[in-house]
């Protein structure tokens, strides 16, 4: 097992079948775009690009009347970003949390007769109490502990970078405030900084020391620039660190860091030239966030036919670029592509994006084979379209590449898109649905 003490970090510089796995349909594969296309002499109205320095960045308050009540909502993460993994965790009012969706990396952290078996119906993570943050399938307490669960790099060994833990594991760090992480690495935010682990191939962990990064590497502090406090971190083949001030530093994969770099991938953290920022999404080497009422995307291009990518492409989407929403937006989230074969044939089912409006209301884009932009039809959406049937306003919303779920203001969680991992957590599986559920807590 991996261990250290804070003194010793200081030394050390789908498809709409109700049965059927989600398909995709290649005519889809190559639409893709950080911004819902638009003619080419269309112009984007102003009161959706503005940015207004009064807006309240502040999501919509979650005011809980009855039990079950959940306060935050995450996505489960599987053993890479590229094997579909669809599932959500909801933080309940009572520091317990609950999960639901697939299970073959041990995602719903349920005891071990529970086996690999994918579940329809949330139940709670084995042993958590007290939780009062939860990111994917890691959660703090209010000591500052820090519990995962499912597949990552938990350091439970010093010979692998990752395990599979189908109950939670306390990480042997001291005590925590926010945590990121990705399939192969992780950041947590410490009371003197930052410390991160894990594989280090896109420089995402730290500084590469040679050519050829060792497989694991040991946690260990990272300096950045700006010193004022942290309000979160977020890690995929880049890592986000979210300042009070708005101010945000990224190292890691590029494009994927969302400013401009000569190094690629570039493990020096720098700012991001957008700010004040109040939000950030990521996944993979794509990411969204939110500055002054207005989302903003990038990433990595998607690879064509022969998955490869064109050099005059490569960076097309490698810095923030606004979208358009029908009105501010307090929560943006974004999906990776998915490659899956159909008939010997490689297909690319492309990404879907989804924000949270000022007004509550909740608007999607992008791909919808299994109705998971939510506006009761599976045709893709080039444009936002507004999720129908929301039973209240939405304060959060997560994405999987087949599925979304919203956090509304009563703490209700709602799902729609496909089920055929039960990621809806409606207590039956594989039924889908082109509007919104709600999730049956415990």
């Amino acid at each position: 097992m991996v261990a250290f003490s804070a003194a010793g970090l200081a030394a050390v510089s789908c498809s709409s079948s109700n049965d059927e796995r989600p398909t995709f349909e290649a005519e889809d594969a190559s639409r893709e775009a950080s911004v819902p296309p638009t003619s080419d002499d269309a112009e984007v109205p102003d009161a959706l690009t503005s940015r207004d320095a009064s807006f309240d960045a502040a999501a919509l308050a979650v005011s809980c009347t009855s039990d079950p009540c959940a306060t935050s909502l995450v996505t489960t993460l599987g053993t890479s970003d590229t094997d579909g993994a669809e599932g959500f965790c909801a933080l309940l009012r009572d520091g317990t949390v609950a999960c639901w969706g697939a299970n073959q990396a041990g995602q719903l952290g349920r005891a071990d007769e529970a086996g690999a078996l994918d579940s329809p119906s949330p139940a709670r993570v084995v042993g958590l109490t007290n939780i009062v943050r939860l990111e994917h399938t890691c959660a703090i307490d209010a000591d500052g502990g820090v519990f995962c669960w499912g597949t990552g790099p938990f350091l439970q060994s010093d010979a692998q970078v990752t395990s599979t833990e189908r109950t939670p594991v306390k990480l042997p760090i001291p005590s925590a405030s926010y945590m990121g992480f990705s399939p192969i690495a992780a950041c947590a935010e410490l009371a003197d900084g930052p410390v991160c682990w894990g594989s280090n191939t896109l420089a995402q962990v730290a500084a590469w020391t040679n050519p050829h990064p060792p497989a694991f590497l040991a946690p260990s502090p990272v300096a950045t620039p700006n010193t004022t406090p942290v309000r979160n971190l977020y890690m995929a083949n880049a890592t986000f660190r979210l300042h009070d001030d708005g101010i945000v530093d990224s190292w890691g994969a590029n494009p994927a860091i969302a400013r401009e770099s000569s190094l690629a991938p570039d493990p020096y953290p720098a700012k991001l030239a957008l700010e004040p920022v109040s939000h950030i999404d990521v996944v993979a080497s794509n990411g969204c966030a939110v500055s002054l009422g207005i989302g903003y995307c990038w990433g990595a291009p998607i690879p064509e036919a022969k998955f490869s990518f064109k050099p005059d492409n490569l960076f097309d989407r490698a810095l923030p670029e606004p979208v358009i929403v029908p009105e501010p937006v307090h929560r943006i989230a974004t999906t990776n592509h998915v490659v899956t074969t159909v008939l010997g044939d490689k297909i690319i089912q492309p990404q879907r994006w989804c924000a949270v409006g000022a007004s509550g209301a909740l608007f999607c884009w992008g791909f919808n084979a299994s109705g998971q932009a939510g506006d009761g039809t599976q045709h893709y959406a080039s444009e936002a379209v507004k999720v129908v049937s929301l039973a209240a306003p939405a304060a959060d919303v997560k994405t999987t590449p087949n599925a979304t779920c919203a956090l509304l203001t009563t703490g209700k969680v709602h799902c729609w898109g496909s089920n055929f991992y039960g990621q809806l957590g409606t207590g039956k599986l594989k039924a889908s649905s082109l509007v919104p559920q709600e999730v049956v807590l415990p």
